[in-house]
């Protein structure tokens, strides 16, 4: 099948090459420049802060900043009476207060500090004083449940083979168990925290450069708040370090106030959180509570299954609604469920608000079906493997929302050569020797797939542009809509035009993503980063091509279609040896009259979704994987080391390996993190204790397996997109579940009946929460014991 914008005799001399980062050296050096980095470089700055009310839930009675403002250098203090416009920067529902009257989460901003220097604005805003009533505060999901406090209504889908509602189905079902999980949430602890610089330019511009995912939704937020039209207001996202969904909304706060700060006073201002202050004010991977009943049989299949989600979605809507619709789209994973129901609701709490990151809700789901599967094994004494296995989805199968399983087979086909290259059978004999062996230390290992969907699930979100110019001395400027955060987007941009003009890669040059050179854009997020704005800068480069063909044919006197490009020369088909510099044409073009720039555009054809329904094609294709994950745990302690990760992973074909590969094994290691290390602990009164690095645990070299193996799938096109690659940004995070239920294995391996003892593991499945685990394994053996 053919791409939308395919290019007549392109040569791939970078695409599907190992090309190292196009900012690696900026990143090494300190070269790469960041938002804040700017700040020392603008002059007659302001520094913003925050004074924030230590209530989870409060009433604002009232704001006193006149001791604040009595400080020699404080120049404003920011409240409601200065926005302009709007104030309110609720992207989905104008939900979240600039300056709220009501405190809704534990650490809020009520009112901002601009002062001349950073240190000044932290002291005056201690000497702003607010009256803050208590009130009484939800903070978990089950006080939400209680009180029936949510923020959507109930999310359902549903598929059914023959029976009339899903408890007939489960009923019919030789066997059947209820279990629920409860799934921790995550900090983004991006290396580069929240930061915005804004100032009024000489046009009357306001300029905001902003350390975010999604610059036009930035320009927008900031527009309303202005209450100017987005024609005038540009926003800039120079690079990010490091994002990961953290900065596709809640990016436009600071943003805003930066805004409204520099309109205030007339000089620039400068909004940048330290980690503390990052971490207290920004949302999280959502936490989620599943609950489940599953039909099965003797063999392991599964007949039903019944699931409802509930995920913690903070004090606002956000972005709560499609995380929790991917969590319903994911709850399969890779499993055929004949009978499945799910249901969702985003409870609302007085947290704050949790948002996007990486994986988008589907982690969550596939956390709860990988958790019954589970538990299905135990029950009916199968390896977990087996039950995994034995329900994969076959070529012709459809997913529970209707859309057919593109590619079904690759599950097997990746399941099957993993764990021959894994030596699977193998490892897992003589863990069971050693384990036979050892009476405080045992070992576990496990093998989980993935099937990941790939499109944002709101329609018009999947769209790009892109904006190239070529100069008449041949160089290039590349511009287009997605955002730099260290996952190597701008590198296959460039090996995409490089390619698509034939010109060296050192010829292009990658400008930063800004709202005035391509409007409209989406974020990037969804994993689509590539597969949109790659298409995007494929067809503005495809169009300048077309047009140096036509220059090249009357240079030649030949025809257009026999005019080459590649390596920074043209010539006509058979006359390589009269081969002209690529800037020997751009310049002849010029000096006919003849454009030299042209704009890209790309939208994913054929999403859809009926939510009513619970029907559709939400995903343009889905991205697949597998890992095994090899444990040793201490049985005295609950400490654990990972011995050895095996991962193969399905990217099409690889537009840049090296690049691709760094994502796999970054992903599978922040997934890691999420599911053993990363515990966010909030304190009775809804303050969040693990504030710091300090006791927020993030894995570190400590944690990395001991052997590391990661390949990627060969012979994969995906021919619907952009070189037949696919997308790699969130896919990765699901393989590390293998970790997990490796764990469990090795908790498991200390009762006295392991194929059938049920091993609840906490989710993180921490040191502590293994301790736990294991200790209940040998306690049933015990029990077992005294029965007799």
């Amino acid at each position: 099948m053919k791409t939308d914008n395919e290019v007549p005799n392109e040569t791939r001399r970078h695409v599907g090459k190992k090309l190292s980062h196009e900012s690696a050296r900026g990143h090494v050096t300190g070269e790469a420049l960041y938002t804040d980095d700017l700040a020392p470089r603008t002059a007659n700055l302001l520094h913003a802060w925050p004074v924030t009310v230590s209530h989870a839930h409060a009433l604002v009675k009232h704001v006193d900043a006149a001791a604040a403002l009595k400080m020699p250098g404080v120049v404003a203090v920011l409240s409601e009476a200065d926005v302009p416009g709007v104030s309110n920067v609720g992207a989905a529902r104008q939900d979240e207060a600039l300056f709220p009257r009501e405190v809704q989460h534990y650490g809020q901003a009520v009112a901002w500090v601009l002062a001349e220097s950073e240190l000044l604005a932290r002291r005056a805003a201690t000497r702003v004083v607010v009256d803050a009533e208590p009130q009484q505060a939800i903070l978990t999901i089950e006080d939400a449940i209680e009180n029936d406090s949510f923020s959507n209504h109930e999310l359902v889908i549903e598929t059914l083979d023959g029976h009339a509602d899903i408890a007939a189905a489960i009923a019919k079902a030789p066997r059947r168990l209820s279990g629920e999980v409860e799934v921790g949430g995550q900090e983004h602890f991006y290396l580069e925290a929240q930061a915005a610089l804004a100032y009024v330019d000489e046009g009357g511009q306001m300029l905001v450069h902003s350390s975010t995912q999604h610059p036009t939704e930035t320009q927008i937020i900031v527009a309303r708040v202005l209450g100017v039209p987005s024609h005038a207001v540009i926003c800039q996202s120079l690079r990010m370090g490091g994002a990961f969904g953290g900065k596709e909304v809640q990016a436009n706060t600071w943003a805003a106030i930066a805004a409204i700060g520099a309109k205030k006073t007339g000089r620039p201002v400068r909004v940048r959180l330290d980690r503390q202050r990052d971490m207290t004010l920004t949302g999280k991977r959502h936490p989620f509570l599943g609950r489940f009943e599953i039909a099965y049989d003797d063999q392991g299949r599964i007949h039903a299954l019944d699931a409802q989600l509930y995920s913690d979605g903070g004090y606002s809507l956000d972005l709560s609604q499609p995380v929790l619709a991917r969590a319903l789209f994911h709850i399969d994973n890779c499993y055929r469920i004949p009978n499945l129901r799910v249901t969702g609701r985003v409870c609302k709490t007085h947290k704050t608000s949790q948002t996007a990151f990486r994986g988008f809700g589907g982690p969550q789901g596939m956390v709860v079906v990988e958790e019954a599967l589970d538990r299905v094994a135990r029950a009916t004494g199968l390896p977990p493997h087996v039950v995994r296995e034995r329900n994969f989805y076959r070529e012709g199968d459809r997913a529970h929302y209707g859309q057919p399983i593109k590619d079904a087979d690759r599950i097997s086909e990746i399941w099957t050569e993993l764990k021959r290259s894994a030596d699977f059978d193998a490892r897992l004999a003589a863990i069971e020797a050693f384990n036979a062996e050892h009476d405080h230390t045992k070992r576990g290992m496990a093998i989980t797939p993935v099937k990941f969907g790939i499109s944002f699930t709101t329609a018009f979100f999947n769209q790009a542009g892109a904006l190239v110019l070529v100069y008449a001395d041949g160089s290039v400027q590349l511009n287009h809509g997605g955002t730099e955060m260290g996952q190597g987007l701008h590198t296959k941009m460039l090996q995409i035009a490089a390619d698509t003009l034939g010109v060296p890669y050192e010829a292009v040059r990658m400008m930063p993503t800004r709202t005035d050179k391509v409007p409209n854009t989406s974020a990037t997020a969804a994993s689509s980063g590539t597969d949109l704005n790659g298409q995007a800068v494929r067809d503005a480069c495809a169009a300048i091509r077309a047009r140096l063909a036509g220059v090249a044919a009357t240079v030649f006197e030949c025809d257009e279609d026999a005019v080459r490009f590649d390596g920074g020369e043209v010539w006509p088909e058979g006359r390589r040896g009269d081969a002209e510099p690529f800037e020997r044409i751009t310049r002849a073009a010029y000096l006919e009259r003849v454009p030299l720039f042209a704009t890209g555009y790309y939208r994913t054809p054929n999403i859809h979704f009926d939510e009513e329904r619970g029907r559709g094609k939400p995903f343009h294709y889905y991205a697949y994987g597998a890992a095994v994950t090899e444990v040793e745990v201490d049985g005295f302690t609950g400490q654990y080391g990972f011995r050895r990760v095996d991962i193969l992973h399905d990217v099409g074909d690889s537009i840049s390996p090296k690049v691709d590969l760094g994502q796999v094994e970054g992903g599978f290691i922040q997934g890691l993190g999420w599911l053993t290390r990363e515990e966010l602990i909030w304190t009775d009164d809804g303050r969040l204790a693990t504030q710091g690095a300090s006791t927020y645990k993030l894995p570190t070299l400590g944690e990395l397996p001991t052997e590391f193996n990661v390949a990627l799938m060969p012979k994969a096109t995906e021919p619907t997109v952009i070189h037949g690659s696919k997308a790699v940004g969130e896919p990765p995070l699901m393989l590390a579940m293998s970790a997990r239920e490796a764990l469990r294995n090795a908790a498991a391996a200390f009762a006295e009946d392991p194929a059938h003892h049920r091993a609840e593991i906490g989710c993180p499945a921490t040191p502590e929460a293994v301790f736990w685990s294991l200790d209940a394994a040998r306690a049933s053996g015990r029990t077992a014991a005294a029965a007799e």
